[in-house]
């Protein structure tokens, strides 16, 4: 078996142990890098890297964030969070974070999915290609 292929695998025997009830554990996460610290696998570097991007993933997965302009009533956010837990049949937490620039409007980010819906996009899309 490669190198890689030991790698990742540790690295998601890790990820596995830091759920508790199918979500990530920061007491969980605690133990996993205690081990790690006390045994010190063959390329912890590396294998501590891939465990970061599975634990990020998993996080990202299970967060809407939100980025709004203008004002926007707090029940809209949990509107929101809700409306993606059920697209997506799991808890989501709403993350809102003002960004102005979109002029009007919103952007939800869940995981890899953008559904967007804002005037900067909306005259982007307006524009002739160059």
């Amino acid at each position: 078996m490669s190198s890689r292929r030991k790698i990742a695998e540790l690295a998601h025997q890790l990820f596995q142990l830091s759920l508790d009830h199918g979500v990530v554990s920061a007491e969980r996460v605690t133990g996993v890098l205690a081990w790690v610290e006390k045994h010190k696998p063959a390329s912890a570097s590396a294998v501590l890297r891939a465990y970061r991007r599975l634990v990020e993933a998993d996080l990202g997965r299970r967060r809407a964030v939100i980025e709004y302009a203008g004002e926007v009533a707090p029940a809209t956010f949990a509107a929101i969070a809700a409306a993606m837990s059920q697209r997506f049949g799991r808890t989501i937490e709403a993350v809102p974070v003002s960004r102005p620039e979109l002029i009007a409007g919103m952007r939800v980010r869940v995981g890899d999915n953008v559904f967007e819906n804002n005037v900067v996009s909306q005259l982007a899309a307006l524009q002739p290609a160059s």
